[in-house]
Protein backbone atom coordinates (compact mmCIF):
# COMPACT_ATOMS: atom_id res chain seq x y z
CA UNK A 1 0.00 0.00 0.00
CA UNK A 2 1.17 3.63 -1.13
CA UNK A 3 -1.17 5.78 1.33
CA UNK A 4 -4.22 7.53 0.71
CA UNK A 5 -4.61 9.08 -2.83
CA UNK A 6 -8.02 9.70 -3.53
CA UNK A 7 -11.89 10.20 -1.84
CA UNK A 8 -14.63 10.05 -4.47
CA UNK A 9 -18.04 11.22 -3.89
CA UNK A 10 -21.44 9.86 -5.49
CA UNK A 11 -23.65 12.44 -6.51
CA UNK A 12 -26.69 12.72 -8.53
CA UNK A 13 -25.80 15.95 -9.79
CA UNK A 14 -22.27 16.59 -11.08
CA UNK A 15 -22.73 20.09 -12.44
CA UNK A 16 -24.18 21.51 -8.65
CA UNK A 17 -21.77 19.16 -6.93
CA UNK A 18 -18.95 20.67 -9.11
CA UNK A 19 -19.93 24.11 -8.51
CA UNK A 20 -20.68 23.32 -4.76
CA UNK A 21 -17.35 21.85 -3.98
CA UNK A 22 -15.36 24.27 -6.12
CA UNK A 23 -16.84 27.03 -3.81
CA UNK A 24 -16.32 25.19 -0.50
CA UNK A 25 -12.78 23.99 -0.89
CA UNK A 26 -11.80 27.19 -2.98
CA UNK A 27 -10.63 25.75 -5.87
CA UNK A 28 -11.13 24.70 -9.89
CA UNK A 29 -11.02 21.35 -10.66
CA UNK A 30 -8.06 19.68 -12.34
CA UNK A 31 -10.29 16.87 -14.55
CA UNK A 32 -13.35 17.66 -15.51
CA UNK A 33 -15.05 15.27 -17.89
CA UNK A 34 -18.84 14.46 -17.82
CA UNK A 35 -18.40 11.07 -15.86
CA UNK A 36 -15.77 12.56 -13.20
CA UNK A 37 -14.99 15.84 -11.72
CA UNK A 38 -11.31 15.80 -9.54
CA UNK A 39 -9.73 18.64 -7.87
CA UNK A 40 -6.32 18.36 -5.97
CA UNK A 41 -6.24 19.20 -2.87
CA UNK A 42 -3.23 19.34 -1.26
CA UNK A 43 -1.82 16.74 -3.30
CA UNK A 44 -5.00 14.78 -2.62
CA UNK A 45 -7.64 13.84 -4.78
CA UNK A 46 -11.42 14.85 -4.02
CA UNK A 47 -13.77 13.48 -7.35
CA UNK A 48 -16.80 13.60 -7.97
CA UNK A 49 -18.85 10.88 -9.67
CA UNK A 50 -22.33 10.71 -11.01
CA UNK A 51 -23.14 7.18 -11.41
CA UNK A 52 -25.03 6.01 -8.62
CA UNK A 53 -25.45 3.06 -10.08
CA UNK A 54 -26.15 0.33 -6.97
CA UNK A 55 -25.84 3.06 -4.49
CA UNK A 56 -27.94 3.75 -1.23
CA UNK A 57 -28.42 6.44 0.90
CA UNK A 58 -25.73 6.45 2.97
CA UNK A 59 -23.22 4.76 1.12
CA UNK A 60 -21.88 7.63 -1.20
CA UNK A 61 -17.68 7.72 -0.93
CA UNK A 62 -15.34 5.29 -0.74
CA UNK A 63 -12.14 6.37 0.26
CA UNK A 64 -9.14 4.95 -2.33
CA UNK A 65 -5.64 3.94 -1.12
CA UNK A 66 -3.06 3.69 -3.56
CA UNK A 67 -1.08 0.65 -4.96
CA UNK A 68 1.66 -0.26 -7.40
CA UNK A 69 0.24 -3.63 -8.78
CA UNK A 70 -3.93 -3.99 -8.69
CA UNK A 71 -4.33 -6.77 -9.32
CA UNK A 72 -1.69 -8.35 -6.99
CA UNK A 73 -3.25 -6.04 -3.74
CA UNK A 74 -6.97 -7.02 -5.12
CA UNK A 75 -5.91 -10.89 -5.11
CA UNK A 76 -4.05 -10.70 -1.27
CA UNK A 77 -7.07 -8.50 -0.01
CA UNK A 78 -9.53 -11.27 -1.44
CA UNK A 79 -6.84 -13.86 0.15
CA UNK A 80 -7.22 -12.26 3.45
CA UNK A 81 -10.98 -12.49 3.52
CA UNK A 82 -12.19 -9.43 1.84
CA UNK A 83 -15.05 -10.09 -1.08
CA UNK A 84 -15.03 -8.22 -4.20
CA UNK A 85 -17.17 -5.40 -4.28
CA UNK A 86 -15.95 -4.83 -8.01
CA UNK A 87 -13.24 -6.24 -10.56
CA UNK A 88 -9.95 -4.17 -11.00
CA UNK A 89 -11.53 -1.77 -13.72
CA UNK A 90 -10.20 0.66 -15.91
CA UNK A 91 -11.22 3.90 -15.15
CA UNK A 92 -9.62 5.68 -18.23
CA UNK A 93 -6.08 6.02 -19.49
CA UNK A 94 -3.87 3.93 -17.56
CA UNK A 95 -5.66 4.56 -14.21
CA UNK A 96 -7.12 1.36 -12.64
CA UNK A 97 -9.92 1.20 -9.63
CA UNK A 98 -10.91 -1.94 -7.38
CA UNK A 99 -13.38 -1.78 -4.39
CA UNK A 100 -13.18 -4.59 -1.90
CA UNK A 101 -15.33 -5.06 0.96
CA UNK A 102 -13.37 -5.88 4.41
CA UNK A 103 -15.00 -8.55 6.90
CA UNK A 104 -17.32 -5.97 8.16
CA UNK A 105 -18.49 -4.86 4.63
CA UNK A 106 -16.73 -1.96 4.83
CA UNK A 107 -15.33 -0.50 1.22
CA UNK A 108 -11.48 -0.35 0.74
CA UNK A 109 -10.66 0.92 -2.46
CA UNK A 110 -7.77 0.46 -4.16
CA UNK A 111 -6.29 2.66 -7.29
CA UNK A 112 -3.39 2.73 -9.14
CA UNK A 113 -2.57 6.29 -10.77
CA UNK A 114 1.15 6.51 -12.00
CA UNK A 115 0.02 10.44 -12.22
CA UNK A 116 -0.57 10.89 -8.82
CA UNK A 117 2.33 12.02 -6.75
CA UNK A 118 1.80 12.09 -3.27
CA UNK A 119 3.04 15.40 -1.31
Amino acid sequence: MLGLRTLIYKVPDLAKAKEWYTQAFQTKPYFDEPFYVGFNIRGYELGLDPDNTGITKGDTAVTYWGVEDIEKEFARLIQLGATEHSKPTNVGGDIMVAPVKDPWDNVIGLIYNPHFKAQ
